[in-house]
C-alpha cells in the first residue's frame, strides 16, 4: 500500500509538471530553432532563439524592426488547439509540421504605407535605415502595400532570399506567435 501511495504521488508531480512545462511554452516562453538562412546575417540556420509568447497571449502589437515568430499560414483561422499543437513540448509527443513557423522582422504595421522602390523599402515616404539587412535587395520592379488594420508586414534581413509579405500577403496579428528575447 505504501508502494502504490509513493508511485501515485510520484504520478501526480510528474503530471503537475508536465502541466506546468506545457503552459509556459504556450502562454509565456519557448524556444525555437532557425530553420533556413532568411534572417542571415542577424540569425543562422539551425540557431537556438529564446521567445516571449506574451505578445501573442495578451494580444500586443509588435515594434517595429521586432524579430518576430509567425505562423506563415495566413488563410487560417487560428485557434487554441493550434497554440497547443506549435508548443515545442507537445510536438514530441505529436508528429506535427513546424514548417510553417518563421522568424522573420516587423516592417510594417496597421496603416503603414509600405513602398519598394529602386531595390530600397520606405514606409510613409521614409527610406528605411537598415543596417541589419544582408546585402542591398534585388527586387523585380517597385511594389507598394498599404498594411490593413490588425495585420503586420515582415520581412526576412537576407531579403534576397526570403519567404515573407512580399510573397504570402500580410501577417494577421493573431499569426505572431512570439517575439525574440534572445
Amino acid at each position: 500500500m505504501k508502494v502504490l501511495k509513493q508511485v501515485w504521488n510520484w504520478f501526480g508531480s510528474i503530471a503537475i509538471s508536465f502541466i506546468l512545462v506545457v503552459f509556459l511554452g504556450v502562454f509565456v516562453f519557448q524556444s525555437t530553432k532557425v530553420m533556413g538562412h532568411s534572417m542571415d546575417p542577424t540569425l543562422h540556420d539551425a540557431q537556438r532563439v529564446y521567445v516571449s509568447k506574451l505578445s501573442h497571449t495578451f494580444n500586443y502589437e509588435p515594434n517595429y524592426e521586432d524579430i518576430v515568430i509567425i505562423d506563415s499560414r495566413v488563410e487560417l483561422k487560428r485557434t487554441f488547439k493550434n497554440d497547443l499543437m506549435d508548443s515545442p513540448l507537445l510536438s514530441l509527443f505529436i508528429k506535427g509540421d513546424d514548417k510553417h513557423v518563421w522568424i522573420k522582422r516587423v516592417i510594417g504595421k496597421p496603416g503603414d504605407r509600405l513602398e519598394l522602390k529602386d531595390d530600397k523599402m520606405y514606409r510613409n515616404g521614409e527610406l528605411l535605415d537598415e543596417p541589419y539587412i544582408n546585402e542591398a535587395m534585388r527586387a523585380n520592379g517597385n511594389k507598394q502595400w498599404t498594411v490593413p488594420a490588425d495585420h503586420i508586414f515582415v520581412m526576412g534581413d537576407n531579403r534576397n532570399n526570403s519567404m515573407d509579405s512580399r510573397i504570402i500577403g500580410f501577417i494577421p496579428l493573431d499569426h505572431v506567435l512570439g517575439k525574440k528575447l534572445f
